[in-house]
């Protein structure tokens, strides 16, 4: 459920947001926007969650930085949708108290204090016969980190290149995608793909009973997500402001406290997309995450979709060249660190060289701004066998990207993480 917090409203409402003039930009997530979290004025920054985890993490924190936008300008009409939402869900009860704003904040997860596991941003908001209470609700639009929006990007342009009608079916809500991601963090992945594809049915694999709690308490992740190890909602029913803020939505949300390695080998389902995020307190991939003789590795290729199954693994670029080159060349072969190299022919060899199929590639794509690496598996297409066969694949993800752009209605360009420093596993 959704904690709501008791407190001093006064002294908590000068914590949020206020509207600074900025230059128009669509996207909240942009870039442009990361001075208001990453590093700054650590004055303005509050912590709002802080445990010790028992799962290698650490100690596990949240800070809540300032925001500027939306401008206050727009608030109105977030109450006007959270007033409407309210009398649609709750028809029973009175309505004579209206919802309003408090305002936005970014809010960051860390382990042991200084790595950053995750950003999102949240709307805080309570009812005026309520002004003690406040509901935080996570804005699934926005997608502060470069390597998230990447790790999207490159998943949907990739598995809608495999299968058309699988995703525009899914997107209007037709036909289930089934989805899993592995690390939480804040939850900005699945909620942003629960949220913008209607059809999606997104499994969560988190390890750390104190994350999970962080992302729900702080973060604004939907409280009913949360499963049970016997495989059953964790609170039978939503409570009222869940579902004013989250109906359509949390429901399609599965959120399991299980070692990674544990859920794969345990698990009977086959997943569309699969993607891969996890680092723990030391910001280390773990080894039986992607050691080619790992259970979990050899297992993955069972869980994912035969023809157009495809995994996402986001992964810490290990050479300078990603990192201080502003704009890498398009479809080159970019020399590989010896760990990004490892991983990625760990997963490739794992899922594409089977005795049952000879389909499919991998590549990888750069993230700009950050240290980062997108790394792309997928069993759809004819396995290219030279660079012309690159070429077209490379040609067929740059106008899927532009095609996920419109149908997804995205935010941000997809475009732009695609053609970045494109390099294909062989």
């Amino acid at each position: 459920m959704f904690k709501l917090v008791r407190f001093s409203q006064k002294s908590r409402l000068r914590r949020f947001s206020t509207a600074i003039n900025r230059r128009h930009i669509e996207d909240e997530g942009d870039w442009f926007y990361s001075s208001e979290w990453w590093g700054g004025d650590s004055s303005n920054s509050q912590t709002v969650f802080r445990e010790n985890s028992h799962s290698g993490n650490g100690v596990v924190s949240v800070l809540a930085h300032p925001c500027s936008k939306p401008d206050r300008f727009y608030w109105a009409r977030t109450e006007k949708w959270l007033q409407q939402r309210y009398a649609e869900i709750c028809p029973g009860l009175k309505h004579d108290g209206k919802f309003r704003v408090s305002g936005y904040e970014w809010r960051t997860l860390h382990f042991n204090d200084y790595t950053r596991e995750s950003t999102v941003k949240i709307l805080a908001a309570y009812r005026e016969e309520e002004p003690g209470s406040l509901c935080f609700m996570q804005q699934a639009h926005c997608l502060a980190v470069p390597y998230v929006k990447s790790m999207v990007s490159a998943g949907l342009a990739t598995i809608l290149s495999s299968n058309y009608d699988l995703f525009k079916n899914a997107i209007d809500g037709k036909q289930t995608m089934n989805i899993l991601c592995i690390g939480h963090g804040g939850g900005s992945i699945p909620l942003f793909l629960a949220s913008k594809i209607r059809g999606a049915v997104v499994h969560i694999v988190e390890i750390d009973p104190i994350v999970i709690s962080a992302s729900i308490q702080a973060m604004g992740f939907p409280a009913f997500s949360v499963m049970t190890p016997s495989g059953k909602r964790a609170c039978t029913k939503p409570y009222p402001i869940d579902e004013v803020l989250w109906k359509g939505t949390h429901e399609r949300l599965l959120l399991f406290n299980s070692d990674a390695e544990k859920f794969i080998l345990e698990s009977t389902n086959v997943y569309d997309i699969i993607f891969i995020d996890a680092y723990d307190g030391e910001d280390i991939f773990p080894h039986k995450l992607w050691e080619p003789s790992s259970p979990f590795v050899q297992a993955l290729g069972n869980r994912l979709h035969p023809g157009h199954g495809t995994v996402v693994v986001n992964l810490h670029a290990d050479v300078d060249l990603v990192v201080d080159t502003p704009n890498p060349p398009v479809f080159s072969a970019l020399p590989m660190g010896k760990h990004v190299s490892q991983v990625c022919h760990a997963y490739k060899d794992a899922l594409l060289e089977t005795e049952s199929s000879s389909h499919g590639f991998a590549y990888t794509v750069s993230v700009p701004w950050v240290c980062n690496t997108s790394l792309v598996v997928c069993r759809g297409f004819d396995r290219p066998e030279d660079s012309p066969g690159w070429s077209t694949v490379f040609n067929t993800l740059m106008s899927k990207a532009l095609l996920v752009e419109k149908l997804v209605d995205m935010p941000f360009s997809c475009l732009q993480y695609i053609k970045r420093g494109f390099t294909p596993v062989n």
